[in-house]
């Protein structure tokens, strides 16, 4: 079958004791995610650190939101606020799973299938680098840093966890947090990039709703926090949806047919020798 040619080969002779060990391959993982939060971090210095602008896009997504009726971000940003247990909760949710689940995630699909998981990591790295790129070409606002009402759910608990005021990055880190990065939220991305991972690769169906239900969580969690809008958690979805579908349509083109058309019989060639005929 074509899931299991030449990926699943190659890979599969990574697995082999002593070539490439599963602490090996939890080295690599952990790499491409900090080469990600890196180019994460690298839109800080190249992106455009102009407010006005970022305002403005971030208004201009309000505006839109407000137009269909699906502007909840400040009845969620004051539930946060209202709630102490759920401000806490949401607070470690968002400083503590987006790279946790996405790396333990990495981990297991590659020892559950070869051929999934270099699908699922082109796709990972296709959808950070599309969102990257909309951090550098057009830096938007969170709820937090627009006027209007909006709370900063994870500033207001910094002081009993790890993060910094400004931002989910490690306390004393804060300076390195891009804070204009709020369109699409790869929070939401990620998340997304979880469920479907979990889908492709049939696990039983309560653990592909578990699987949803930390997509929809982490949308929620994203917006009430103050850090990003409904339609960042919307677009972020759809940037890792398009990246599987380019992705899987890519490695389809790649593979050799499965059931390669049969080559005509050659017929038999006529008998070169000439038999003498009795008399």
């Amino acid at each position: 079958m074509a899931d299991t040619s030449q990926d699943d080969r190659r890979l599969a002779s990574q697995r082999a004791p002593g070539v490439l060990p599963a602490i090996g391959r939890a080295g690599v993982e952990v790499a491409l995610i900090a080469a990600l939060y890196v180019g994460y971090c690298v839109t800080r210095t190249f992106a455009s650190t102009a407010f006005a602008p970022a305002r403005g896009r971030a208004l201009d997504i309000l505006t839109f939101e407000q137009s269909w009726r699906f502007d909840i971000e400040s009845w969620l940003n004051d539930l946060f606020l209202d709630q102490r247990w759920l401000g806490v909760f949401s607070s470690y949710w968002y400083a503590t799973t987006h790279y946790l689940v996405t790396l333990l995630t990495l981990v297991w699909i590659y020892r559950r299938s070869a051929t999934q998981y270099l699908t699922a990591r082109r796709a990972l790295v296709l959808a950070s680098l599309m969102g990257l790129t909309c951090y550098l070409l057009m830096p938007t606002a969170p709820p937090r840093l627009v006027e209007g009402g909006f709370h900063d759910i994870l500033s207001l608990n910094s002081g009993i966890g790890w993060w910094s005021q400004n931002g989910s990055a490690p306390k004393g880190l804060g300076n390195i947090t891009n804070e204009l990065a709020a369109f699409p939220s790869l929070h939401a991305g990620w998340s997304l990039w979880v469920a479907i991972v979990l889908i492709r690769a049939g696990v039983p169906r309560i653990v592909r709703g578990l699987g949803v239900a930390y997509a929809l969580v982490m949308a929620i969690v994203i917006v009430g926090t103050g850090n990003h809008w409904v339609l960042d958690a919307f677009v972020g979805w759809a940037v890792v949806l398009v990246s599987f579908g380019v992705m899987v349509a890519w490695e389809h083109g790649r593979r050799p047919d499965e059931n390669p058309p049969e080559e005509a019989p050659v017929e038999n060639a006529p008998a070169t020798g000439v038999r003498s005929s009795a008399s």
